[in-house]
């Protein structure tokens, strides 16, 4: 096929849009890979393919060639509410090295909930000489909300530390070590037995909100959270009934609602809150666009495009 330019397109004022470029092109390098408002107007008729983050969809209806179009986010609950409607199919990243780098945070931010870090910090701040109980990895139950490629790359993660794991998805999976759960019914006996509940889901509407008052009830008493998926799925107003009553005992969010979280939110100030800035799953730039390369490269020979995401379920 006829090969067109290859626009990166993104917000406005998106400050690595140069640097992303730059790693695309040498992924790339028989392509012409150029920003979005660099090309011409004969270019933007005849782009067949675009790499984006978080475009304006204005921006990509000045490219009326345009077929499909490849993120360099894992998360694309944006690009299906603003593009679901249109014929474009839409690409996310599925990047090993994104994984492994999630996983990675898992087990640290697990380890800090498992070893009373917080509560250490706590001691601390009132000059407090206490040790706490120590309880082995093996008497500790960690569930994970998702087992897609993060989720079962941070279960194998944590299975190396000896943890007990235990994942739920929404249709049954199958891993070595980890006891799997699935679909609407499975997920009160899952939570039912976690000391740590790690959230990895993507953002549809059947994740919006799941883990509301109910659902975090059915955790036992002093649980705790990590969520490293989207703030939307956690019910905020629940979660702080939760942590002021105790029964979740800490959260360590690294997603919000809106981000950068504001200033005046109440998870900055709560003692049983660690906040973190959407810092767990960095994309790495060369290992990104060597993905998207991988992607892009076959297709100029076949003319088939890679699995793209099912718009009806949301990833």
């Amino acid at each position: 096929m006829t090969a067109g330019a290859i626009p990166f397109v993104a917000r406005a004022g998106d400050s690595e849009t140069d640097a992303w470029v730059q790693a695309l092109q040498q992924a790339m390098p028989g392509e012409r890979v150029v920003r979005f408002d660099a090309l011409s107007a004969e270019e933007r008729a005849t782009c067949t393919v675009a790499v984006v983050a978080n475009p304006e969809p204005a921006d990509l209806r000045q490219l009326p060639a345009l077929q499909w179009v490849h993120s360099v986010w894992a998360g694309v609950e944006r690009l299906v509410a603003e593009l679901g409607d249109t014929p474009l199919k839409i690409v996310r990243l599925v990047d090993p090295q994104l994984a492994d780098t999630m996983a990675e945070a898992v087990l640290a931010w697990t380890l800090y909930l498992h070893r009373d870090m917080p509560r250490y910090a706590r001691q601390q701040a009132e000059a407090i000489w206490q040790s706490q109980p120590y309880v082995p990895a093996r008497q500790r139950t960690v569930g994970l909300l998702g087992l897609g490629a993060l989720g079962e790359a941070a279960a194998r993660r944590l299975l190396t530390a000896n943890f007990q794991v235990r994942g739920w998805s929404r249709k049954h999976k199958a891993i070595e070590g980890v006891t799997c759960f699935a679909g609407d019914d499975e997920l009160q006996p899952m939570l039912a037995a976690c000391d740590i509940l790690v959230c990895l889901l993507p953002l549809t509407p059947q994740t919006t909100g799941l883990l509301n008052a109910e659902r975090l009830a059915w955790l036992p008493r002093g649980a705790q959270l990590i969520n490293f998926a989207r703030g939307r799925i956690v019910d905020n107003g629940a979660l702080r009934a939760a942590l002021d009553s105790g029964h979740v005992a800490h959260a360590v969010l690294d997603v919000f609602a809106t981000e950068p979280l504001p200033p005046d939110e109440w998870q900055w100030k709560h003692p049983a809150v660690t906040v973190l800035p959407h810092c767990s799953g960095p994309t790495d730039m060369e290992t990104a666009a060597a993905v998207v390369a991988g992607n892009i490269l076959p297709w100029r020979e076949s003319g088939m495009p890679p699995v793209s995401v099912d718009v009806g379920r949301g990833y």
